[in-house]
């Protein structure tokens, strides 16, 4: 990829769950909420109001922390969630601290998967998060997905599936970034699964049937 836009961390999620959505709130600036997405934002404004940020013995825990990368192979910036500097010999020095640490990257998200022990979109997008942090701090962060729901850590396997994740985010982020070049947004996938979206109604609106009723009284309305 050549002349890289940036994309945003957060919505590697949105492309994934479908393209016309991405590129509805990325082109458009559309916007709605539902259930799904206020507890989701619910989750995040608790971990990054601060109260998660403190200091002991053994690490310095700090949330709301912003990362990028750019480079001719990827350019990306978002927020983490979390992050744990946990002091260790064999660690980084980190700007602004005395000392060197292992990084680790602790992502929310409200509800578990059934069945196996994390969403591969959730790892997609947290994958994508660790390429920044480590270029950022110069490190290999150890990265882990916090279900609320069952008050659960769960470390994902970046040591040993590496390679499968760079490919698979290389292909979604190849295809964010032919989006905003185009300015176009795509259509609707066939299959697509749109009742869980908050923004279906924007993304095709209802039309309201034909009322002769209602047309008579918009003309002796004057409109």
């Amino acid at each position: 990829m050549s002349e890289n836009l940036t994309i945003s961390l957060r919505s590697i999620q949105h492309y994934m769950y479908c393209p016309r959505r991405y590129a509805l709130l990325e082109l458009n600036r559309d916007w709605n909420e539902n259930a799904f997405v206020v507890k989701a934002n619910l989750l995040h404004e608790h971990v990054h109001d601060g109260s998660h940020s403190y200091s002991d013995s053994r690490k310095i825990v700090r949330s709301d922390v912003t990362v990028y990368r750019d480079g001719a192979d990827y350019d990306l910036q978002g927020v983490l969630d979390c992050v744990e500097f946990v002091r260790s010999k064999d660690g980084v020095p980190i700007p602004g601290l005395e000392g060197t640490f292992l990084v680790r990257i602790i992502e929310y998200k409200p509800k578990a998967p059934k069945g196996e022990p994390f969403h591969e979109t959730d790892a997609i997008q947290v994958y994508a998060q660790k390429l920044c942090a480590d270029a950022v701090w110069g490190t290999d962060c150890e990265c882990f997905l916090y279900y609320a729901d069952i008050r659960r850590r769960v470390r994902l396997p970046f040591d040993t599936d590496a390679a499968k994740y760079a490919a698979l985010l290389g292909h979604l982020l190849d295809g964010m970034q032919k989006i905003l070049a185009s300015g176009t947004i795509p259509e609707r996938v066939k299959g697509q699964k749109c009742s869980g979206c908050s923004i279906a109604d924007l993304c095709f609106p209802k039309e309201k049937s034909y009322s002769v009723r209602r047309e008579i009284m918009l003309q002796k309305e004057g409109k």
